[in-house]
């Protein structure tokens, strides 16, 4: 990472997340520094995930912006999947291949050199070295979650989004994510993560979508506003039906 600890590099402001026909949140804002580690917490819909999926690029907010190094990552798509790791709530472990295999295939689509030593890393990382040989199909939920997790040690990042990462996983393997976190960080790596388990992680950040939340009373009021405004119905203003949400 070509910055020095104290400069913000990773921001959002004003952000405002539609999913469906809801306001998810509105006005949040958040600023990361390498080595820091934001915590996502919130109740359940309250958007966690749909957060993390706008920091990676996935889609778009309906207000705000998200930067790094004060460029919008709309801007520059590809840079910016390419400077980061996302885990989403999907393990996305194929069943036919062996736990190895799965790796390789990710290491290629992030053009990784010596592919075999970054997977023995990961996996031993991990504690699932003696799994390499095993087809995804008989792998356990916690393992599955250890194979995904994996991958965000193969090629090199600077910006880790996991949403909840530690689901299927016992306190041990929650330990060795732990400590995988605070190794990244010390590196200056940013993690944003979701989590309803505390992770033992030094001096993490809290953001708490709970506190930007949109109550559908408010959001409906802001309707009814926009449609007098215009001299529309409200009606005519309600949310479409084929509206594509965020997933």
């Amino acid at each position: 990472m070509v910055c020095v600890a104290w400069m913000i590099v990773f921001t959002g402001s004003d952000l405002t997340c539609r999913r469906g026909e809801r306001l998810v949140f509105a006005d949040l804002a958040f600023d990361a520094r390498p080595g820091d580690a934001l915590m996502l917490r919130g109740r359940n819909g309250a958007g966690k995930s749909s957060l993390l999926r706008l920091m990676a690029g996935l889609s778009e907010p309906l207000c705000g912006g998200i930067c790094w190094q004060n460029q919008n990552i709309h801007h520059d798509l590809p840079a910016h999947r390419a400077r980061l790791q996302y885990l989403g709530h999907q393990d996305a472990v194929k069943p036919v291949l062996t736990v190895r295999d799965n790796l390789r295939l990710w290491a290629s689509l992030r053009d990784v050199d010596n592919s075999d030593a970054a997977i023995d890393y990961a996996l031993n990382a991990l504690g699932i070295l003696h799994l390499a040989k095993t087809s995804g199909r008989f792998l356990s939920s916690g393992q599955k979650r250890r194979t995904a997790l994996a991958r965000i040690l193969i090629g090199e990042s600077d910006l880790w989004l996991l949403d909840e990462p530690t689901v299927g996983l016992d306190r041990e393997s929650c330990a060795d994510l732990a400590r995988i976190i605070d190794a990244f960080r010390a590196n200056g790596g940013i993690v944003v993560y979701s989590t309803h388990i505390d992770l033992d992680i030094a001096k993490p950040r809290s953001v708490d979508l709970d506190e930007f939340a949109m109550p559908m009373f408010d959001w409906l009021a802001e309707e009814d506003n926009d449609a007098d405004d215009t001299g529309s119905t409200a009606t005519e203003h309600a949310p479409s039906s084929n509206f594509t949400g965020i997933a």
